[in-house]
Parts: structure tokens; sequence; C-alpha cells
């Protein structure tokens, strides 16, 4: 754990050190590339206004992007569920990503992509004969949980005030920005002492949290939600990860009893790998202690950043 972070703080200094213009953030609107703080988009876009559209956040790591092609194929199913039609095909589109992130510098870095609906709603418009709008940024990596606290792991809440939204309203599978349930339970951590909220479906079972998937250990096997959750890449990594290990994982639903009852909590995103949790309603998990299956899982994690079959690397100017 420990030489992950020491390696991601000396690329950060290196990074603001630079002179690179783009070296903060690079955008990418409207075919042309800027510095992020410059990037600007229409008042009257859809997905500003009424969040329609879909994203994706890939990441690059120590000058790698990791299953990017694995979340491309999210992101075209994203697309195709909404109705939404990307300007740029997958070549080009993985073409320039890669050269947005050589530009900028940037060897640890949070990659966002969203199709938007456009300048005009699907009320009275057909959405086949629409245009819509492709944005993507470039910025250095972001922590959902930052180094120190990975450590020694997160307070985490079961929300009571609010339930995750459900899949007869909105397809979760779809990555959104529809966050008002993921907002509320935030608010009520706080609110409880925490930071970090799991959602319920409103029938007792756990669903995920705002912007990561949730993990349950209990006796050496793996739970994790099978329904109204993002099918997340960093999850599916976990289980590759556990299938390798010979740990059992079971994709079905869990209930918020055994949250109570685990051996251990954490969870997964791409903005910050795999989380521990070592304290749930106040209470401690695992004896407040990040627990030994987790930590093996954030080990290999980090280590298949280097994997050529899940990872590439980017060509940056002035670097062999």
């Amino acid at each position: 754990m420990e030489a992950v972070f020491a390696g991601y703080e000396d690329r950060l200094a290196a990074l603001k050190a630079s002179s690179n213009a783009f070296a903060e953030g690079i955008a990418w609107v409207a075919g042309e590339m800027v510095p992020l703080h410059e990037a600007r988009i229409p008042l009257m876009d859809q997905g500003f206004l009424r969040s329609d559209l879909t994203y994706d956040v890939p990441a690059i790591w120590n000058g790698r992007f990791f299953r990017l092609d694995d979340h491309l194929d999210r992101f075209e199913r994203s697309c195709a569920k909404l109705r939404l039609r990307c300007p740029l095909d997958r070549t080009s589109l993985h073409a320039t990503l890669v050269e947005m992130a050589a530009k900028s510098g940037i060897r640890d870095a949070f990659v966002f992509i969203t199709l938007t609906r456009g300048l005009k709603q699907v009320r009275g418009n057909r959405p086949e004969e629409l245009t819509n709008n492709l944005y993507m940024f470039i910025s250095p990596y972001v922590w959902v949980v930052p180094p120190h606290m990975q450590r020694t792991g997160v307070p985490a809440i079961i929300t009571r005030t609010v339930r995750r939204t459900p899949p007869g309203a909105f397809d979760p599978t779809v990555k959104n920005l529809q966050w008002g349930d993921f907002t509320r339970g935030l608010m009520e951590a706080l609110d409880r002492d925490a930071i970090y909220p799991i959602l319920t479906d409103g029938d007792g079972n756990i669903t995920e949290g705002a912007g990561y998937n949730v993990v349950l250990v209990k006796d050496g096997v793996l739970y994790t939600p099978e329904r109204g959750v993002l099918e997340g890449v960093t999850r599916r990594t976990v289980m590759e990860i556990a299938a390798t290990r010979g740990i059992e994982t079971r994709l079905e639903h869990v209930p918020v009893d055994l949250a109570y009852r685990c051996d251990e909590i954490f969870f997964c995103t791409t903005a910050a790998g795999i989380m521990p949790v070592t304290a749930l309603d106040g209470k401690q998990v695992g004896g407040g202690q990040v627990g030994p299956i987790t930590r093996q899982i954030w080990e290999d994690y980090w280590d298949l950043h280097e994997d050529p079959e899940l990872s590439f690397a980017v060509s940056y100017p002035g670097l062999s």
C-alpha cells in the first residue's frame, strides 16, 4: 500500500511543478482541446437542463490507461439504451482520449466522457434525428477515499431517510448523473458523523453508494448486490481477482442484516479503487481494522494496473 501511494505522491509533485498549460486538466469540446478551466458547454444543453445524458470514467495510473476498452464498451451500451449517438466512432474516441492524455502530461488521471441529448429535448422530436453532444476532460486523479483514509478505513452508514432510485424509474446499469438520492444519502451521512452512505432498495437489501459499489465479506465469501446497481468495472475486477484467488463471490440480493454481521466491508470504484470500511452506523467492522481479504484484493487491484492484458502505456512527449 505504501509503495503505491509513495509513487503517486512523487508523480503528483512532478505534475504540480510542470509548466504545461494542460497540467491542471484538458478538455475536449466540439472538437477543440482547451485547458480544463476554460472549457464551456451551451446553457441550453439538455445534459445540463435535464441530466439527459450518459457518461463513463476510465482512469490512467502511472501513465497507463486501465481497462479503457471495458469502459468504452459500457459507454456504448449506455448510449444504446438511451438512444444516444456518439459523434466520434470507437476508434476516433479512443485515439482522442490518448492524445488528450499525452498533451496533458498527467500520469495519474480521472478521465470523464459524457454524451448529452444536445440542444433539443426529446419531447416533440425523434431521438435519432437529434444531434447529441460529446464532452470529455482529463484531470489529475480523483480520490473518492483519499490515500490517508484508505490506510485505516472509512466510516459509513446505511441510510434511513432515503432509498436508491428503483430500476423501474431509471436503469442503474446506465451510468448517469441523476444523483438526487445519492446527494440526500451523503447529507444524511454527514448528519450522522460519517462520510459514506450505503443506500437500500426499500425492501431490506443494500444496493450501492454515492459513486461506488459495495462488497461484504462473510466467512471468506464475497457478497455484492445483483440488482439496482451500476455494473462497475472496478467491481468486475474485484470478482476476477477473487476467482483467481479461489475466493467465492455471490452476486445476489444482499440483506441489510448481513452488513451488520459481516467480517469486512469495502467499496470499489475507478476513482479510488478498493476502499476499506471499518465502521458502520458508528460500530466497528472487523474490529476497526482493514481486513485481510480486503487488503489482499487492494494489493492485487493496483498490481493489475501494470498488466498489459488490462492496460496500455500512454506515450508522453519527452518521456521514453
